[in-house]
């Protein structure tokens, strides 16, 4: 990270200011000798417009100069939020306490009194540019972080999206990139259940507000935790109704098969609950319906609010086919039966026409689970 300061080909910039120019040209020599970049300035107006251009790593900078003193340098140097971390030994002949005083005062980092030996110069030298690497290190360090921050704060923004819509053992497993790239438009066949409640318009419109919320709670919340266990992906809520779909984002040989079953776990599990609800004077069921084909996938919407959705007819037709589902009754289209009549139990409807269709399509009723 840092510079080593022994390293004979580092590359740290000391200003040199002093209005003599024998002065600043032994200095030079000295510094050089020792593999330092030099710069130099010979009255304080110059050290200012250097020290602005060319951001030293020190200013080794005298007291007395035609124009502006070195106090007044030092003092304009510290004010800058741009240069006031540059350390500054001030260089004098004057050996007065007030002067010394005077220059720690207005911000100078260290002073070295002429005459002096070259091996105290480059002491405070070394001494002044280790600070200087210290605070160098240290805003890398910051510039790091920041960046890290805002790579973990656009992490969780983008989990907190996923989580919207993908199981949780879906999302330990994707990499960012994964992430990103399921969010974009592709193709893929899918199986797509849709579900919602028999006889929840005439309960909504007796029933108190919060009688309605606490029941649609209930339902997303049993809903939902069926749906993430069988890794299925929510496309939408939509009041009573949900929107599922199996074999994306991340592809599901047996698709067919684990929407049939987790509809068989909903229809069980949210029975239960229809005991309940009524007892309370709810008549609600479940009614489901399951179509399997190719859809078109990826994110919809605008900044702010946007939405991972599936578009094709297997979803029309799942939405029919849920339509047409009385209480507590699992309607699949003749694509899933073909890949789940193995293992499921089903029942010939005939052929029904569905708005949205051209002509009847063959529907089909689960039965039973898998023995």
């Amino acid at each position: 990270m840092g510079k080593d300061l022994n390293h004979r080909n580092q590359s740290y910039r000391i200003l040199v200011v002093d209005d003599a120019e024998e002065n600043v040209a032994i200095i030079e020599a000295r510094l050089q000798a020792n593999h330092y970049e030099t710069i130099s300035a010979f009255d304080g107006l110059d050290a200012l417009k250097k020290v602005e251009e060319e951001t030293p790593d020190l200013v080794l900078l005298d007291v007395m100069m035609p124009k502006m003193d070195g106090f007044e340098v030092c003092q304009r140097i510290k004010a800058n939020e741009d240069t006031q971390m540059i350390p500054v030994i001030m260089v004098t002949a004057k050996t007065d306490v007030e002067d010394i005083a005077r220059g720690f005062e207005v911000g100078a980092d260290d002073y070295l009194t002429k005459p002096y030996q070259q091996m105290e110069l480059m002491a405070r030298v070394r001494s002044m540019l280790r600070i200087r690497q210290a605070y160098l290190d240290i805003q890398e360090l910051n510039s790091n972080l920041e960046e890290k921050v805002k790579e973990q704060v656009a992490e969780i923004e983008r989990v907190g999206r996923l989580k919207r819509y993908f199981s949780p053992q879906l999302l330990q497993s994707l990499t960012s990139n994964e992430a990103t790239a399921i969010m974009k438009s592709h193709r893929r066949e899918i199986t797509v259940v849709f579900l919602d409640l028999r006889g929840f318009t005439a309960f909504s419109e007796r029933a108190e507000p919060e009688e309605v919320i606490a029941v649609l709670r209930e339902l997303h919340q049993t809903a939902g935790s069926i749906i993430f266990r069988h890794e299925g992906t929510i496309e939408r809520f939509t009041g009573d109704g949900i929107m599922v779909f199996l074999g994306d984002p991340m592809p599901m040989e047996d698709h067919p098969m684990r929407s049939v079953r987790m509809a068989l776990d909903l229809r069980r599990e949210v029975g239960e609950l229809s005991k309940r609800w009524k007892k309370m004077g709810f008549d609600l069921s479940l009614g489901i319906g399951i179509s399997t084909g190719y859809a078109t996938l990826g994110t919809i919407g605008f900044e702010g609010r946007l939405d991972y959705a599936a578009i094709g007819n297997a979803t029309n037709l799942a939405s029919r086919l849920c339509d047409e589902a009385e209480a507590e009754q699992i309607l699949i289209s003749h694509k899933t039966k073909v890949n789940v009549e193995e293992v499921f139990q089903t029942k010939s409807l005939g052929t029904v026409p569905m708005r949205g269709f051209s002509k009847a399509l063959p529907i089909y009723e689960v039965l039973d689970s898998p023995p």
